[in-house]
């Protein structure tokens, strides 16, 4: 099909852009011309914020009536590591074994030139007497997400535009093709756990006061229990300890300051305030001074309820792949956490098991028949 071909061509364009965040490397330019001609009003918008790189933003948009779907994703990618351990140039977009390879085919841009041919082709057929598509495409979803798509929603927003549905693009698919679709995620939040001592020399611990047993007995009071069993919509919480630091190269001296990062997934059960409390509580039965600080939750816990919306887009790729996606709230932060704030939104795209790996890569047969899907998607909720 040319639709597909398409997909496939502009992935592979998508591909070759060193998109690595916060660079463009040209891939928003590729795609802004790929919907500009196809009659699409584009609009590239570069947000800004002290300490932080500037961030080039795409907002798209044919039609003028509504219902008005927006797809959203971002053309940035994560670093490549070391270059040499990859089996082809990780932005040759090379076609081998029936993949494309290379970083950014499976986290995200195979999804974002899937949902920008089916709406071309759309379009070529329909026009806008139905109603409007619209793209909601960042460069800053890898990054620290401060100047991509928060601020490119407040800034559609400001200018009248009201979408009514949304679908993210990410890789939602486990095993096969169409088997997950997101409804919500879980929130995350990050603390640092300091506990200070007094340095001294390790053969003279009477003089000095080491913090590390203390750091380590608070450690194992924050993961003694589990937080929560779960909820019907939602996998149990979980607190990670992702680093234990106490700057110390020497042997024979005691640290004088011991430091924890931790990050907590968190379900509906809790807000950011809530849980923070509770952690607190649990460092506070131990009996130990501590200092503990929490970041700013930009992650919090949403779910969109299954309605006539997601049965449309289950039906569409239960159609398509012959199987009944699962609705999941499972896995790590996306976008999809500041569109919740503006229209009911999912997410769903291609299998995401090379994502972020060396030699990621997507079946081209995979990305055909994602792109048939938001095809039949468009079809039906347009009809």
């Amino acid at each position: 099909m040319v639709m597909t071909a398409a997909a496939l061509e502009l992935c592979r364009a998508l591909v070759r852009c060193r998109s690595v965040t916060p660079e463009d490397g040209g891939a928003l330019g590729v795609l802004d011309a790929a919907l500009k001609q196809a009659g699409f009003a584009t609009h590239r918008i570069i947000f800004s914020n002290p300490g932080t790189p500037d961030i080039d933003n795409l907002y798209a948009r044919f039609g003028a009536s509504t219902p008005f779907l927006v797809f959203a994703g971002h053309t940035d990618v994560v670093p490549v590591g070391d270059a040499t351990k990859w089996r082809f140039d990780p932005f040759a977009a090379t076609v081998a074994d029936g993949a494309i390879f290379g970083r950014g085919t499976a986290d995200m841009k195979s999804g974002v030139a899937a949902f920008a041919a089916a709406a071309i082709d759309y379009v070529a057929h329909h026009g806008s007497d139905r109603g409007s598509i619209g793209f909601l495409i960042t460069g800053d979803e890898e990054g620290p997400a401060i100047n991509g798509t928060e601020k490119l929603l407040r800034w559609a927003y400001g200018k009248g535009e009201h979408f009514d549905h949304c679908i993210v693009g990410e890789p939602t698919s486990f095993e096969g093709l169409g088997d997950t679709i997101k409804i919500g995620r879980r929130g995350s939040l990050n603390g640092a756990l300091i506990v200070e001592g007094r340095q001294g020399h390790a053969a003279y611990p009477e003089r000095a006061d080491n913090p590390i047993p203390k750091l380590m007995r608070l450690l194992g009071a924050l993961t003694a229990a589990p937080l929560d069993s779960g909820t019907p919509q939602f996998e149990p919480s979980n607190l990670e300890i992702v680093s234990v630091d106490v700057g110390n190269p020497a042997f024979n001296v005691i640290p004088a300051e011991a430091r924890a990062r931790l990050n907590v997934r968190f379900n509906d059960l809790w807000t950011s305030e809530t849980l923070a409390a509770a952690l607190r509580g649990r460092l506070d039965s131990v009996g130990v001074n501590f200092t503990l600080n929490f970041e700013a939750c930009n992650a919090v816990t949403f779910l969109t309820k299954p309605d006539a919306f997601t049965r449309l887009v289950a039906n569409a790729v239960e159609r398509k792949t012959g199987r009944r996606p699962a609705l999941s709230t499972s896995g790590g932060t996306s976008d999809a956490r500041f569109i919740r704030a503006y229209c009911p939104v999912l997410e769903f795209g291609l299998i995401g098991a090379t994502s972020h790996m060396v030699d990621e890569h997507v079946a081209v047969a995979h990305i055909e028949l994602l792109t048939e899907i938001y095809a039949a998607i468009l079809e039906d909720y347009f009809r």
